[in-house]
């Protein structure tokens, strides 16, 4: 048998916790590894090399039928990158429309700690915005 490393070690080299390992597994996302003659758990450099692509995909926010998807294309590698591009694409969009909707929130947010007296909860202009959702300067839609 080859050098291949244990479970612990795989998650220390890739990143991943052994937990998650097991589940990649369970869910198709890293094929079941060789096992020992002890029945423990065998992985080779490629599935290193896999845990660190999926683990850098959760990374960037994508989701796990994104990396299926992406994982099947990168095990055919001769095949045009459109797929690639598109789940690329999609996932900026995502991030695109979180950001509008944090800088939104963070402009809501200074306004009402901006309108704060510093006086008593009863003029409290935190807990006012927090009790009537209308009093927000940008409501959510």
């Amino acid at each position: 048998m080859s050098a291949g490393v244990t479970i612990g070690e795989a998650a220390r080299r890739s990143g991943v916790k052994v937990p998650t390992i097991r589940y990649y597994e369970q869910i198709d996302l890293l094929p079941a590894p060789a096992r020992t003659e002890a029945n423990r758990r065998h992985y080779e450099a490629a599935d290193l090399r896999r845990l660190a692509f999926i683990r850098h995909a959760r990374e960037l926010g994508f989701d796990i039928e994104a990396i299926r998807t992406l994982l099947t294309l990168q095990d055919n590698p001769h095949q045009p990158c459109g797929t690639a591009d598109a789940i690329a694409q999609a996932r900026l969009a995502e991030v695109v429309q979180r950001i509008r909707s944090l800088t939104a929130l963070k402009i809501e947010l200074e306004l009402t700690v901006e309108g704060c007296r510093q006086g008593k909860v009863c003029e409290c202009r935190v807990i006012e915005v927090l009790s009537d959702h209308g009093q927000c300067e940008h409501p959510h839609h």
